[in-house]
């Protein structure tokens, strides 16, 4: 979809919460070079990288804001005069998350349903949530989190009442050069000459952080509010990736981690039965009173059955995609 330069985001005021991760400088980064939003308001817990992105910005539409998605109040306040709000704050480790089940509740749940409510009472035209794969049939508590965060932005749709506010998600997988991928990892264990594989089963959605960025920024050009958006990007296969990073070095097969799948789905066969297909993504349809089926006829129904996993891909990333892209 081509974007509306004129539009969009031109003048408006948008909140990104979570907004000092690898997501939230990229989306700087594109949202300042390719728009004229009136501001960009950067709330995060971290001060020092607040400092470290205002020293790599330095751009007097952005504000930084301290500020914790678990703090109501603060939340309030930061959406004051808010247009646009996209949340991508999170605790995304899944050990992490494991260890730490009540936190990343705190965090990820009810920081999910704080944004909600601030987006209605200040009135923010569009709040986009920012999901995972993982949020699908998940088997860990991260995963579970997302899900549920989910469910309660598609689901905020039905709490505006006669205000403005819409409320849609992104689903996507793994990005290349975000925080905690595995790219990193097998970059430092290619020193020593020994990469650390769990499965050699393994496949992964991949896509870069530009992307996913830009996938975020048309989904908020088409939502309607209600859509889950799901991009159609191609998947990898773990060994393909070992190879393209270290060819030379030795596979060591450590066994699945728990917690960890083989394969990822981004679309089960039950959602399948109400999402619309499009050249380069899917939108899953909320099966609420809200949204009007014979409003929105757009795109292409899905066959019975339908799943779109990792696995079963009709895209692949090649070993040579693979060195390129990372």
């Amino acid at each position: 979809m081509e974007k509306n330069k004129e539009s969009a985001f031109d003048g408006k005021t948008i909140l990104l919460t979570g907004g000092t991760g690898s997501f939230g400088n990229k989306f700087a980064e594109i949202i300042l070079r390719e728009y004229n939003p009136a501001s960009l308001r950067i709330y995060s817990r971290g001060e020092y990288n607040q400092y470290i992105m205002e020293q790599k910005f330095k751009d007097d539409r952005i504000r930084f804001l301290i500020g914790d998605v678990r703090d109501r109040a603060r939340l309030y306040r930061a959406m004051n005069n808010v247009d646009l709000v996209i949340h991508a704050a999170a605790l995304k480790q899944v050990p992490a998350c494991e260890y730490n089940p009540i936190e990343a509740i705190k965090t990820n749940i009810e920081g999910a349903l704080n944004v909600i409510d601030a987006a209605i009472d200040n009135s923010v035209e569009k709040a986009m949530a920012i999901s995972t794969d993982k949020a699908v049939h998940p088997v860990n508590l991260y995963g579970a989190t997302k899900m549920v965060a989910e469910k309660l932005f598609i689901q905020g749709n039905t709490y505006t009442g006669k205000r403005k506010t819409r409320f849609s998600c992104v689903r996507y997988g793994n990005v290349i050069g975000s925080r905690g991928s595995v790219i990193p990892l097998f970059e430092k264990q290619k020193e020593k000459g020994v990469l650390t594989i769990t499965d050699e089963r393994m496949t992964r959605f991949w896509l870069t952080l530009d992307q996913g960025v830009n996938f975020v920024l048309n989904s908020i050009e088409r939502m309607h509010g209600g859509e889950i958006f799901v991009p159609k990007i191609p998947s990898m296969r773990i060994m393909d990736l070992a190879e393209a990073i270290a060819p030379e070095a030795k596979k060591e097969i450590m066994g699945i981690r728990p917690g960890e799948k083989l394969h990822e789905i981004m679309i089960t066969e039950d959602e399948a039965r109400h999402a619309k297909e499009f050249s380069d993504y899917f939108a899953i349809e909320p099966e609420f009173p809200f949204w009007d089926k014979e409003k929105h006829v757009e795109g292409k129904s899905l066959p019975d059955g339908y799943r779109y996993s990792s696995d079963i891909n009709d895209k692949w990333l090649t070993k040579d995609e693979l060195k390129r892209m990372c």
